[in-house]
């Protein structure tokens, strides 16, 4: 029978229950199944979260083993790679389980940019309100730093150093198989050289705005690293209240409640 789907989304978890429950709950409560498949990457959790992955029959579920010493970046890289396999559908999406959905046309809209067929890739850099007084000082010591002859090519000033984050990536397929790469090739940061060589393939990619995104899917970023304590992030307590403000919320709290959601 012919795939008839559209995209699918790839998933990586580790140890992350309740993220990962809000995160998959939110996906179906917003999304047309019909037009989505819905890949999770475990990675070698044993824990809850696992047990609670293995009892939905909505999702396909891929098993990966750890690998010592490897790091959590890699890790979580590899899985999406090892989903990438798996993805028979026109267009490929990768989440974090701290990545939530809010509205049902959230599909519609990251998939807009691809009606240009050059476009092969569409997300953002930071998923996360704007302070403004912060963008200001960047702004400012930008110029001081140009002003003064500094190095100006510093990551956080370079245009190049920006790639689409796998927080929320939406990929053409067939763009990704041109180029005969993965999300994990060469560099832990996943994406990163896959965003790199389909610019030097001729493909164009887009960064939505933030403040637009941020209306369909929100992030809590790091939340993950800072819910792992082997992580040991320095913003760690940061990250924490602010996973703690958003899962406070109605909507979250409504779908931790609705566990038919799960069926």
């Amino acid at each position: 029978m012919q795939n008839t789907k559209i995209a699918t989304i790839l998933i990586p978890n580790f140890k992350t229950y309740k993220l990962t429950k809000v995160c998959l709950r939110l996906i179906r409560k917003f999304t047309d199944l019909n037009k989505v498949e819905v890949i999770v990457i475990d990675n070698n959790s044993n824990d809850e979260s696992l047990e609670y992955l293995k009892k939905l029959n909505w999702i396909k579920l891929i098993e990966r083993k750890g690998i010592f010493n490897e790091s959590g970046p890699m890790s979580h890289a590899k899985a999406l790679d090892l989903g990438l396999k798996k993805v028979k559908t026109q267009f490929v999406i990768s989440f974090h389980t701290d990545t939530f959905v809010t509205k049902e046309d959230w599909l519609n809209f990251v998939l807009m940019p691809f009606s240009d067929k050059k476009v092969a890739g569409v997300g953002s850099w930071k998923l996360e309100k704007k302070n403004l007084f912060k963008t200001f000082g960047k702004k400012i010591e930008f110029l001081y730093k140009k002003i003064i002859g500094s190095d100006i090519n510093h990551q956080r000033f370079n245009k190049d150093y920006h790639y689409l984050r796998s927080h929320c990536a939406i990929y053409r397929m067939s763009a990704i198989k041109k180029t005969k790469t993965f999300f994990s090739d060469g560099e832990e940061s996943a994406g990163k050289i896959l965003h790199k060589k389909l610019i030097n393939n001729g493909f164009k990619m887009v960064f939505l705005k933030t403040e637009e995104l941020i209306k369909y899917v929100q992030h809590v970023n790091h939340a993950t690293q800072a819910l792992n304590k082997q992580f040991n992030i320095r913003s760690a307590h940061k990250v924490l209240k602010s996973y703690l403000n958003f899962m406070n919320k109605k909507i979250i709290r409504d779908v931790l409640n609705d566990s038919s959601l799960d069926d």
